[in-house]
């Protein structure tokens, strides 16, 4: 692991305060970074705040302090922050406004395990600058997005404290997890109930691909998911007679299903795909015949076929081969998309263009956000945020250059919807 003598910049917790004790060989190196960070406001703060983030190990569904980290600084600035926690997740909604239309920004305060801590070159929740880089996990997914976030909504309030419309944020803390029940799905269900309305949702997830604002994502696919318990009857492999192997039951059907052309996609988005992810059966027996198996497979889709259309299909061939089965299905989210000539979808792209001075590629490719609760509200959802290739990694990082210009990116979006 790096130590201070490698000359990386540990970044400490206590601000200025503490600066006299940084553990870096050339202090005139971190003097002339940190000046040069502190030339832009903006920088500082959202530098400072993605930081104090990262050094809180919030791993899913503990938000580690991160909500009242936020709720603190948008309460300054005039905002209205309601705690929808539930259960063991923490949910922020923070809105500053009273009428429509409404502007929310997305995010979540969670991040996954580490991995090995001796495998980083510096602790994983100790923030790092080195090589022009923020270092920490967390960094790309998603607390700087969230930083900036946070920093590009009291930036806005302040330079127009009477803009039209609301303009909000809503993080939680259950974005990371393996069924997302409690996070931003149970709001969009409170959300439904009570009429509250959204119109535009930009989510801060790290969308870029090389640098900041190179690809935005203007759609999802869906993502279905089954287990499929096979029953069999359990025997000694030498008399299958006297047995039912529900693998070999259930063979042909897989291979059918795996087969299967789905749809052929559309301009937005690719073809259907299904791929098996798990089979668990048998004793660990050489000699026994297993008396049931389970098996788990996912639907990745467009909007050229349903999820109802896929349940359908898939019960069907799983009839026609005559398996003894039950069947549980998990939508994680239907497919979104936000099409060409949306306000928002021309907000972001206008903003990519101005701040990052790039034009941003849109895509529906990736796996799923917690846009996918949002947008069945009717809003049009757009995912903007730093670039992703070390996202769920060791050595997880962002790029200063790309934190800095993150919150006039929001800010800028923002402008062009609420002025």
């Amino acid at each position: 692991m790096l130590s201070p003598a490698d000359g990386a910049v540990v970044v400490p917790g206590d601000g200025a305060r503490a600066a006299a004790a940084i553990p870096v060989r050339n202090a005139d190196c971190y003097a002339a970074w940190s000046h040069s960070l502190r030339e832009s406001r903006a920088m500082s703060e959202v530098f400072d705040l993605t930081c104090e983030l990262i050094r809180r190990r919030s791993l899913t569904p503990d938000d580690a302090g991160c909500m009242d980290v936020v709720t603190d600084r948008l309460n300054a600035c005039g905002f209205r922050c309601e705690d929808l926690s539930f259960r063991e997740v923490a949910n922020l909604w923070a809105t500053h406004g009273e009428s429509g239309p409404v502007l929310a920004f997305l995010g979540h305060v969670d991040v996954v395990p580490s991995g090995p801590e001796a495998e980083w070159t510096s602790p994983p929740f100790q923030p790092t600058v080195r090589a022009g880089k923020l270092y920490g996990r967390g960094a790309a997914d998603m607390k700087s997005g969230v930083a900036a976030m946070v920093v590009a909504l009291q930036q806005f309030v302040v330079a127009h404290p009477d803009h039209p419309g609301t303009i909000a944020l809503l993080l939680t803390s259950d974005e990371e997890g393996p069924i997302n029940l409690d996070g931003v799905r149970r709001v969009a269900k409170l959300f439904r109930e009570s009429g509250q309305r959204i119109d535009w949702c930009v989510v801060g997830e790290p969308s870029s691909r090389k640098r900041l604002g190179d690809l935005i994502r203007v759609g999802r696919r869906g993502s279905l998911s089954f287990k499929l318990s096979v029953h069999g009857v359990q025997g000694h492999v030498a008399y299958p007679e006297k047995a039912r192997n529900p693998l070999h039951a259930v063979a042909p059907a897989l291979a059918e299903l795996v087969a299967t052309h789905w749809d052929d996609g559309n301009a937005d988005f690719p073809p259907t795909t299904f791929q098996i992810s798990n089979i668990h059966g048998g004793t660990g027996a050489l000699n026994v015949i297993p008396g049931s198996v389970v098996i788990d497979g996912n639907f990745r889709f467009g909007t050229a076929s349903s999820a109802d259309s896929l349940r359908e299909r898939t019960e069907a061939i799983l009839k026609r081969h005559g398996i003894d089965c039950t069947i549980e299905w998990n939508l994680s989210g239907e497919s979104f998309h936000s099409p060409e000539g949306g306000k928002l979808r021309k907000a972001v792209i206008d903003a990519c263009r101005e701040i990052c001075g790039i034009e941003p590629e849109p895509s529906t490719g990736g796996g799923t956000s917690d846009g996918r609760f949002i947008a069945p509200l009717g809003a049009e959802v757009v995912e903007i945020g730093p670039v992703n290739a070390t996202i769920h990694k060791i050595d997880e990082c962002v790029s200063l250059d790309d934190l800095e210009r993150l919150p006039a990116v929001h800010v800028a979006i923002a402008e062009r919807l609420l002025r």
